[in-house]
């Protein structure tokens, strides 16, 4: 009877709506959920006879919740274990969810260390990446990002980088080179702080003295109490060489002419020494790109040295190209590992686990594992996160709709009743 389903028309209709409802309310109850994805429902009509032309309809159903992954707004945090992915893709996590274990994907990327040392989410679950091998290469297999808590040992100064100028207009020195009055006798000079195989720091001062037009020496001495049979309150020579610039005022040739090692108190003895003045003309090089001798005051743009002290692990650091590495205390940041980027051929594909986490299904695809910025990868955002894609004001509207429409299937019954108790009333 017609009448019957028109009112079992507007009983789905009422399921339909209802189940609309819950899928607004939970939009609306995550919309400060980091790394949310929106869904929204999906109708299709029922057929109520066979199917073909003039077949009449027999109502409506929820097919069900498709998943929004549009991107959300990246809001700033500035805690420095907080990323945000700006474009495809997904964090990879691993460990135990209620009761299941094995890989799970997010888009919430708030981080922080474990006591081990391990970079993990807010349930415990171990970002994976792509740990950095002894000879500075990456692993091609990811896995759980640990950085280690273990003191960091010390690096041997092998290299001191100087990039200066000395004034061509200056004067040789009246007095010959004296390391011991080493003011009077040159012309400028630098201060570096290196490190023996302790890690302990000692100062050498580069010293630099005009010898003639476009010729200088230069001379690197550190405190006698500091070397191997140095005296106490006088300086020790450890290096000294010449250099020779061109008439505009290019580094032509740079020599070391004695010394380059040094043997430090309590240290490994016969640490070398490198000074880089910048690559000379006679070198191949263009002469310009560390030490010049123009008419400008002589002063120092920048210095450098490779070696470092012993340093505590102090937090971490994420790079826009995912790259996480240790800071610790002496300044040093040391690269661990590569976060690992997970992309999918159908993000609507994914069965959301819970706890802001999807995991892979026949429908999305397996997971392809790949560093951020490769491979249509979006790329990482440090100390920031991806808020929810929910439209607060989309979401109301659609609540509007949907009870407007819950109403007027509720209206198809109780109209189907009373024409059924009119019906009924003929027989009177």
């Amino acid at each position: 009877m017609s009448i019957l389903r028109a009112m079992y028309a507007g009983v789905s209709g009422l399921g339909a709506e209802g189940q609309a409802l819950g899928v607004v309310g939970d939009n609306v109850a995550n919309t400060n959920t980091i790394g949310f994805k929106a869904g929204r429902a999906m109708f299709a009509d029922v057929l109520g006879g066979a199917i073909g032309t003039g077949s009449s309809g027999g109502g409506v159903r929820m097919l069900g919740t498709q998943q929004m992954f549009t991107q959300g707004a990246i809001l700033n945090t500035g805690l420095p274990t907080d990323m945000a992915l700006s474009g495809d893709g997904f964090f990879t996590v691993q460990g135990t969810v209620d009761g299941m274990t094995g890989s799970f994907y997010t888009r919430a990327g708030q981080g922080k260390l474990r006591a081990d040392g391990t970079l993990v989410n807010p349930e415990g679950l171990a970002f994976q990446g792509y740990a950095m091998k002894p000879d500075g290469t990456y692993s091609p297999t990811a896995s759980p990002i640990q950085l280690p808590t273990a003191a960091l040992p010390p690096k041997v100064t092998k290299t001191l980088t100087i990039t200066a100028n000395v004034d061509s207009s200056a004067t040789t020195p009246a007095l010959p080179w004296n390391k011991d009055n080493p003011s009077a006798t040159s012309n400028f000079s630098t201060s570096m702080k290196v490190y023996d195989s302790l890690g302990k720091a000692h100062d050498v001062d580069v010293y630099y003295r005009k010898t003639a037009a476009g010729s200088w020496d230069w001379h690197a001495v550190t405190p006698g109490a500091d070397v191997v049979g140095g005296t106490a309150g006088t300086n020790t020579e450890i290096a000294t060489g010449t250099m020779t610039f061109t008439t505009t005022g290019a580094l032509n040739t740079n020599t070391v002419t004695a010394g380059g090692t040094v043997s430090f108190v309590g240290a490994t003895a016969g640490q070398p020494l490198t000074f880089d003045m910048g690559t000379p003309i006679a070198a191949g090089g263009t002469g310009l790109t560390g030490t010049t001798q123009f008419t400008a005051p002589s002063s120092v743009s920048s210095q450098n040295q490779d070696g470092y002290a012993s340093g505590d692990l102090a937090g971490v650091k994420i790079e826009a190209d995912g790259t996480v590495s240790g800071s610790y205390s002496n300044g040093v940041n040391v690269p661990v590992a590569k976060l690992a980027i997970a992309k999918f051929r159908a993000n609507e594909g994914l069965g959301k686990a819970g706890h802001n986490l999807w995991i892979s299904s026949q429908a999305s695809g397996p997971a392809a594992l790949g560093i951020a910025g490769s491979g249509g990868r979006g790329a990482i955002v440090a100390g920031a996160l991806e808020g929810s894609n929910v439209d607060i004001a989309g979401q109301f509207v659609d609540l509007i709709a949907h009870q407007r429409s819950f109403q007027a299937n509720s209206k198809t019954i109780t109209t189907a009743d009373q024409m059924l108790e009119e019906v009924v009333n003929l027989k009177r």
